[in-house]
């Protein structure tokens, strides 16, 4: 299967090995030479590594300097995505939209229900004011 990145779960075979401190993901651009792209990644510990002999880290998806570094095939969860989703499919329910999907958001076209709100609003409103 190979590697993916931790954050957004894209493919990082092209990605030259061994990672660098300066590697990035080709998708999302996030540092791969991180504590989150790691084998000895410790959810649990704020501002510490399950090895021991690791520097506390600063930021843990951020790119470091630790030696001990493993990158770890498993590192995608798809967590982030998915709080991702959650909370654009919340602000569409706040503001009367339906939950969409990644590729019906890039398209230019409202929702045929956005269209139909829109085209009753200027009904009404050439019915108030005396439109064509």
């Amino acid at each position: 299967m190979g590697l993916l990145c931790w954050k957004c779960g894209a493919s990082l075979r092209d990605v030259p090995r061994p990672l660098s401190r300066l590697s990035q993901c080709p998708d999302c651009f996030s540092d791969l030479y991180c504590c989150r792209m790691c084998r000895k990644f410790a959810p649990k510990y704020i501002a510490k590594c399950s090895d021991e002999r690791a520097d506390p880290p600063q930021n843990k998806q951020g790119a470091n300097f630790c030696d001990w570094f493993s990158p770890d095939p498993d590192a995608f969860s798809g967590r982030e995505q998915s709080a991702e989703q959650q909370s654009k499919d919340a602000l569409a329910a706040l503001f009367g939209g339906a939950p969409r999907d990644n590729q019906e958001a890039e398209q230019d076209t409202p929702p045929q229900d956005a269209r139909s709100r829109t085209e009753r609003a200027l009904n009404e409103a050439k019915k108030l004011f005396g439109g064509d």
